[in-house]
């Protein structure tokens, strides 16, 4: 029996299930009934890693559905058809899907994403539902910009840029403090809604962590380098206290009044308080005036009593502010007529006699004279009695010795006892003597004070001082001047007789010490049994690492392979300009022959972001000889260098004793410097010394540094910092700043101390170090704030802030040496390499054979940012493998394997080997690598 629409499905189907490209009919012949309606269609979808999507669609009524992707129709064999009936319309629904898989949205290649869309057929004709894409969701591991850490003030304002890893999805962003997350809804004096951007208004002290960006999407999340944000209080003078009062009773005084820097206090690192503490003025008391009297004036009348009166007042001067009045009476009366007058009644016979009075007056006048001579006669005894027992002549300083401040001086030793001379209590000691002169470099005012017992630098202590009579200056009569002390063990550098030489005053070179004189190791060193599978050996805290590839070493041979650097004075003499910009390394055994170069890291200070340098590698030969190697600039089949920011990398064929050399061409190269302080854990005297290192930007040299500093004790007080040096032939000054008035005092000439130019150009192995001496005023003083400042002259400065508790024998102290480096110096085998054994075989396979389209090792090179010296990977028997080492040694610290997975996924997409080879796998390799290494 003929049923048409058995005939329109059979020619339906010939349509879907043919392969010649021809498009499906959009219609089928008009029968009775609706256009399908979609009740569903296509979602936008993403492909997570390898898992195909499903793409679903329903329609009714609908006899069939199939979807078009890309303008072509699936195959129906992979649709999945299921048919339902609506009860309430009695409409035939079918719904159909169709997996995708991310093979098939791969290999699309066109100007829009992969899409697909559904078309219904029922008896009327067709519907087309919308577009769907499909899109292969990812999400890169790199951020394009990570968050900066920043020092803000309290109450300024906070911005943290945060661009997300490119992806899709595009990532959502969420902030991070101190690990938890931050809710901009709850406070309103943050906000993250300004292109992932994290802006707080006014900083707070609260504010101050930590931050990270965290960004997401339906992939896997990503953090980025956490910043940390500092709210610093700069300090603020309080109230002036009010005027004390005059501090004598009568006449010309002071008086003062005080501020402390409490409102508010200095807080994380905020500047201390400039201007004074405390204010003086003079001031004037009215001494207070004793009353005397005036004369007596005349008798007067004599009165019928057979008297006269006299009187006198105490207005000579009269009593003023104070003063006592006059003692005695103020009126005398006596007998007005020699005893002729009756006195009280009385007879004149009765009256005693005026003779008597005046015998009893002679009396007394004569015993007081007795009593003055002999006191007299007693001091005189007495005088030259104590004259007779002196021995020590008047012996003042020559007031020059004071006020010259250059002037040489001589203190002369005394007898223990006499409180007239300085420092008394000194014992004699005649057997040392050594002699200082000439200024250093005098720019704080205190520097101008005289120079006692104190030390110059650090330590002098037991000083015993000569004082010369000016009377024998008078003379003409000097002698040299000298300082008398003795060495204490314990002082910096410990166990070290430090020797000091005259400095003459026109000479201005400050007292700079080298560590030359320390008992430090002669080599750094380490060792390791390698085998065909390779492996590398690592120098921890130093920079320094060895890559021994696989296939370097011959099947069942081992060696045991070891690396030094070394500790002592250089073996490379610099001749003319040039400058040693390495360490010297050292790899053997030298014997040992390699089928595969291996790759040597060694750092360097040389700032070669601009063409101002000509770099040279070195070898010393067997005779102890240094010979070129090849310059870094020029191409060579022998030998290939990697110069980054702050090592090179080198593909070696034989092993040896190996330097970086730097010729500087303008005046404009610049050698990288670190600089730090450090200072004593604890103080028991009123003295503190600050040292200060100008060192090589190479972590072994700032190593050796610290291990030093460690041995005596020393503490890290601020975070070292990068000094741009250039050639420029301009010295280096090092100043002590901001020192806490009447708190400290910094030791004659010892605020400014300047190093020559040649000194720190060419310092090389040797650490550049000097001291500067502080002075508590009290021992209760145990907090110290200061600044140091390193600068050159017309050119880089750096600032290291000081703030430090010197009594306190515990406290958070700043990491010497960020671990950098593997902890196991010697990894051997696959868990020392980043890239899997079969990973490496896949994509040396494919890319070690030349490509017409130059797909080949020639593009891997470039894109990994090694192709600077083709021709010598040319030679290589294998030029993809010894990429592959070099990026090893390159990306040993910092590097992942997303980089490269992108590029094999850009260079790779016509390479059927590489397909594989995807960034997951390469991913899992990364996070395994990083496990076993303690990443």
């Amino acid at each position: 029996m003929y049923c048409p629409c058995r005939l329109c499905s059979d020619v339906f189907f010939n349509f879907a299930g043919t392969d010649n490209g021809e498009a499906l009919p959009e219609s089928i012949p008009s029968a009775p009934g609706t256009l399908p309606h979609f009740i569903e269609e296509p979602d936008d979808a993403y492909i997570i890693k390898s898992n195909p999507i499903a793409l679903r669609c329903k329609a009714r009524p609908a006899m069939q559905i199939f979807f078009k992707c890309n303008g072509e129709w699936v195959h129906q064999n992979e649709h999945v058809s299921e048919e339902s009936l609506d009860e309430s319309s009695g409409l035939k629904v079918r719904e159909v899907f169709i997996n995708v898989t991310r093979q098939q949205v791969e290999d699309f290649h066109g100007p829009e994403d992969y899409w697909c869309q559904c078309v219904a057929w029922s008896h009327l004709g067709t519907s087309k539902s919308r577009k769907a894409s499909v899109r292969i969701a990812y999400l890169r591991k790199n951020f394009e910009q990570d968050p900066q850490g920043r020092e803000v003030p309290i109450e300024g304002m906070i911005v943290l840029h945060c661009r997300p890893p490119e992806g899709v999805p595009a990532a959502e962003v969420e902030w991070l403090k101190n690990e938890e997350p931050i809710d901009s809804e709850q406070d309103e004096n943050i906000d993250t809604r300004a292109d992932h951007n994290l802006i707080i208004r006014q900083a707070r002290l609260s504010d101050s962590g930590n931050y990270t960006c965290m960004a997401a999407n339906i992939v896997a999340k990503r953090r980025s380098l956490s910043a940390t944000v500092v709210v610093y209080v700069n300090g603020g003078w309080s109230s002036w206290t009010e005027w004390s009062a005059c501090n004598v009773r009568c006449g010309r005084g002071w008086q003062k009044r005080s501020r402390t820097c409490t409102n508010p206090a200095p807080l994380n690192g905020g500047a201390f308080c400039e201007g004074m503490s405390v204010q003086k003025i003079t001031c004037t008391s009215l001494c207070p005036v004793d009353g005397s009297w005036e004369v007596w004036s005349e008798w007067s009348v004599c009165s019928p009593e057979c008297e006269h009166l006299r009187i006198r007042e105490c207005t000579a001067p009269p009593p003023r502010n104070g003063g006592k009045f006059c003692e005695g009476l103020s009126q005398e009366s006596e007998n007005c007529t020699d005893g002729l007058c009756i006195l009280d009644k009385k007879p004149l016979h009765e009256i005693k006699p005026q003779s008597i009075e005046n015998a009893s007056d002679i009396a007394l006048y004569s015993g007081l004279g007795a009593a003055v001579v002999a006191v007299a006669v007693l001091v005189i005894g007495v005088t030259l009695y104590r004259r007779s027992q002196s021995d020590y002549g008047v012996d003042v300083i020559d007031s020059s010795a004071l006020t010259g401040g250059f002037q040489t001086f001589n203190f002369k030793t005394v007898r223990q006892g006499n409180s007239l001379l300085l420092n008394s209590a000194m014992q004699p000691d005649l057997t040392v003597s050594r002699t200082y002169s000439g200024p250093i470099c005098l720019q704080d005012p205190l520097d101008k004070e005289l120079m006692t017992e104190s030390s110059l630098f650090n330590p002098l202590s037991d000083i015993k001082v000569k004082v010369q009579s000016s009377f024998m200056v008078s003379l003409g009569v000097s002698e040299r001047a000298e300082y008398h002390g003795k060495s204490h063990s314990g002082t910096f550098p410990h166990g070290n007789n430090r020797s000091f030489s005259t400095m003459h005053p026109r000479n201005k070179t400050p007292y700079i010490q080298n560590l030359s004189s320390l008992p430090t190791r002669t080599e750094l060193r380490t060792t390791g049994v390698f085998g065909h599978l390779g492996g590398r050996l690592v120098m921890p805290n130093t920079g320094v690492s060895l890559l021994i590839p696989h296939g370097a070493i011959p099947e069942e041979n081992s060696w045991e392979i070891y690396m030094s650097i070394n500790q002592g004075e250089p073996s490379l003499q610099s001749d003319g300009s040039e400058v040693l910009l390495s360490p010297e390394v050292t790899c053997g055994p030298p014997d040992m022959i390699v089928t595969t170069p291996f790759a040597l890291t060694i750092p360097h200070c040389a700032d070669v972001s601009s063409e101002h340098w000509n770099i040279h590698l070195k070898k010393r030969t067997q005779q102890g000889k240094w010979e070129e190697v090849m310059s870094v600039e020029d191409e060579s089949t022998s030998c290939y260098c990697l110069l980054d920011p702050f090592a090179c990398h080198v593909l070696l064929d034989s092993f040896g004793t190996y330097a970086l050399t730097g010729e500087p061409i303008t005046d404009c190269a610049v050698k990288q410097l670190k600089v730090a302080v450090f200072g004593c854990m604890s103080c028991n005297s009123l003295d503190y010394n600050l040292r200060v290192y100008c060192v090589d930007n190479t972590p072994c040299a700032f190593q050796e540094v610290v291990s030093d500093e460690r041995h005596q004790g020393g503490q890290l007080l601020e975070e070292p910092k990068l000094l741009h040096f250039k050639g420029n032939t301009f010295s280096l000054q090092i100043s002590v700043l901001d020192i806490p008035p009447f708190l400290w005092r910094i030791k004659p000439f010892t605020a400014c101390q300047e190093v020559p130019f040649s000194r720190v150009w060419s310092s090389n192995r040797q650490p550049l170090h000097c001291a500067f001496s502080l002075e508590r005023y009290t021992p209760t003083t145990t907090q110290l704030s200061c600044k140091i400042c390193i600068r050159q002259l017309k050119g880089h400065e750096q600032i290291l802030q000081v703030q430090t508790s010197i009594l306190e024998s515990e406290r958070e102290t700043i990491t010497f040496i960020a671990q950098e480096d593997s902890t196991f110096p010697a990894q051997t085998g696959p868990k020392a390499f980043k890239i899997p054994y079969s990973i490496r075989q896949r994509i040396c396979a494919t890319f070690d054979t030349p490509n017409a389209k130059g797909k080949d090792w020639q593009m891997l090179a470039q894109k990994n940012s090694i192709n600077r010296n083709l021709s010598y990977f040319a030679t290589q028997s294998s030029p993809s493998a010894v990429i592959l080492n070099l990026w090893e040694a390159r990306h040993q610290h910092d590097g992942d394997l997303d980089s490269l997975a992108c590029a094999l996924e850009e260079i790779g997409r016509t390479h059927t080997k590489l397909s594989n080879i995807t960034e997951s796998q390469l991913d899992e390799a990364d996070f395994n690598y990083s496990r076993q290494n303690g990443l």
